[in-house]
């Protein structure tokens, strides 16, 4: 398969073309160097770089887990951010299913954003100062309140907001209990060594259906029974407080909610100063901003 170049930049992932193509991950899953201080320990990053993933037991207090969910409900309760089209509705319920921005919207989570506790484990992973690329709060109310099916949030960053290497990291703070039952995250350890290019080209202004439900960037039934079979799932548990810092290529998704006890969290992802985006890879424009960050000011 032929590469291309987007300002320059050689596309080492091809995507959304006439066929499926699974390829090896050209990056580092660590960045940072080798006994490079910071919050994660040596055993921690080798977890890391083995499944692609690393779960924190408790990131933040009690305390602090009061104030974001206070700032959490504010926010979706507020008619102006309602109408702001940083809002995302849930088609079935007609309530707010996600908030994009919020370290824009809100000085609390801006606040989050830059805890050496937060800020600081994304530097140690990716090895250079980092900009958020996107943030946001999600709401899983009980009761019936949709999944988000199986992809890579790498695909679609590089595709759509043109991400040129696998250098960024999300990490999901949990702001209710996650269950065994509430649609909680589930990722498939060690998927992130593989790219899966997806077939089919991307529609002008897909981040309006995505946001609601992947289709574009959807990987084949085919090539996740694949992937299943070769890395089993793991479904994440944990108290409000707990954490999962996860890489951008892990296979992952989550199951709807049916039960009565909602799941909410907030979502940042970092990503290095030094993979500041380009020029889309496999979309005609860019998505907007609140989705897909233009800004690069490092994260201080």
């Amino acid at each position: 398969m032929t590469t291309t170049t987007t300002a320059n930049v050689t596309d080492l992932y091809p995507s959304r073309g006439a066929t499926e193509v699974s390829l090896p991950r050209q990056d580092p899953v660590v960045w940072g160097a080798p006994g490079t201080p910071g919050p994660f320990s040596v055993p921690d990053l080798q977890a890391y770089e083995r499944d692609g993933f690393l779960a924190i037991e408790e990131l933040i207090g009690e305390d602090d887990v009061a104030l974001y969910r206070a700032e959490l409900e504010r926010l979706v309760t507020d008619p102006a951010i309602r109408a702001d089209e940083r809002s995302i509705v849930e088609p079935a319920t007609q309530e707010i299913r996600s908030v994009f921005e919020v370290h824009r919207i809100s000085e609390v989570f801006a606040a989050l954003v830059r805890d050496e506790r937060v800020v600081g484990r994304a530097r140690q992973l990716l090895g250079s100062d980092v900009y958020v690329h996107q943030s946001r709060i999600n709401v899983k109310p009980g009761f019936g309140a949709g999944g988000f099916y199986w992809h890579s949030d790498f695909e679609t960053w590089h595709a759509e907001d043109g991400l040129a290497n696998m250098r960024t990291v999300s990490v999901s703070i949990a702001l209710t209990e996650n269950h065994d039952t509430n649609g909680g995250l589930m990722i498939m350890p060690g998927s992130h060594k593989t790219f899966l290019g997806c077939a089919g080209a991307t529609p002008r202004d897909n981040y309006k259906k995505s946001l609601q439900m992947q289709d574009a960037g959807t990987p084949s039934d085919e090539a996740l029974t694949r992937f299943a079979d070769r890395h089993g799932i793991k479904l994440f548990t944990g108290r409000a407080g707990s954490a999962t810092w996860f890489d951008c290529n892990c296979m992952h998704g989550s199951g709807d909610n049916i039960t009565p006890f909602p799941r909410s969290n907030v979502f940042i992802v970092f990503n290095s100063v030094e993979n500041a985006a380009v020029e889309p890879f496999a979309a005609p424009v860019r998505r907007p901003e609140f989705i897909g960050a233009r800004d690069f000011t490092p994260v201080t």
